[in-house]
């Protein structure tokens, strides 16, 4: 049986629905070790920002139950050395590059956006940043807002579609998701992570030095996967799930209540095969369950 798991997204063909997630996965080079990221269907890049950045304070990362906090702060090196140093390594790996951006002001969105036009397969903005000019509220939290800073980027973009990735910290995830299609989105992204906290009870403070941190992995699961389904009925444009992702079957029920494709984050540090591996069961459960195309199932449950 022949199966096809290939995916069409704003105009970009994806060879699979898999596309590693920002921020777990680097620009790429260290799970070129493990396994050629060619089998990916994309690869979302370390959030760039204008500037390099160092990021927050030590220590920025706290294990919890069933996934993790992070407070890096974007460290990254900018968007000068990623079109000097990483762009070139990615374009040679035989998977679709988005390009994901961060910024602190609009300028900085669509200064980033400018220079990145027509380099990369795809940008994803990411709005979950601090807005500095305006009381360190982050872009992606109100409506009006992600409207805002989605159509300031959008008409800088004459060549690259745009995914806006946004925030599960909102009043309604339907609302900010038609707020990006109202402003210009090819297409959405989420979620990005939940506010949390941990405590170290001996010292009785706060584990990250930032003192909040962004949750990920299996525990968030099923808040994403509602966010996705809400998102998926609000908007027409396309929709990628992401939120503890970890294995097969958590790919499938994203795809059922309707995202076109995936991102894996945070399981691919507890198993660096994680993503063939997922490859693999999706292959497997198509050809057991006779499904030819995985685009048949997209938005298929039974409600």
């Amino acid at each position: 049986m022949k199966i096809n798991l290939g995916v069409e997204i704003c105009g970009v063909k994806f060879k699979n629905p898999i596309i590693a997630a920002s921020g777990t996965y680097g620009f790429g080079r260290e799970y070129n070790e493990f396994y050629p990221i060619s089998i990916l269907g994309g690869i979302s890049t370390k959030g760039t920002t204008l500037k390099p950045r160092l990021g927050n304070p030590t220590p920025r990362i706290a294990e919890t139950p069933s996934g993790i906090l992070n407070a890096v702060g974007l460290q990254n090196p900018g968007v000068e050395h990623f079109i000097e140093y990483d762009l070139p390594f990615l374009k040679e790996s035989g998977t679709n590059i988005i390009a994901n951006v961060a910024g602190s002001t609009l300028a900085d969105y669509e200064e980033i956006a400018e220079r990145l036009n027509g380099l990369v397969d795809m940008i994803e903005l990411n709005i979950s940043c601090p807005n500095v000019k305006e009381g360190g509220v982050a872009f992606g939290i109100k409506p009006e807002s992600v409207q805002n800073v989605t159509e300031k980027v959008k008409a800088r973009l004459t060549k690259t579609p745009l995914m806006v990735k946004l925030s599960p910290n909102v009043a309604s995830i339907s609302d900010n998701a038609k707020a990006a299609e109202n402003g210009g989105a090819d297409c959405i992204s989420l979620i990005n992570t939940l506010t949390g906290m941990a405590i170290d009870l001996e010292r009785r403070k706060p584990i990250l030095a930032n003192v909040t941190g962004g949750m990920s992995g299996p525990a968030v699961k099923p808040i994403a996967l509602r966010m996705v389904w809400e998102a998926c009925k609000a908007v027409k444009i396309p929709v990628i799930g992401l939120g503890g992702i970890s294995n097969y079957r958590d790919v499938l029920e994203f795809m059922l209540v309707g995202a076109s494709a995936v991102q894996v984050g945070t399981a691919n540090f507890s198993n660096p095969l994680v993503i063939p591996e997922i490859l693999e069961g999706l292959e497997n459960y198509m050809i057991k369950n006779g499904i030819d195309d995985i685009r048949d199932i997209v938005g298929k449950i039974n409600i």
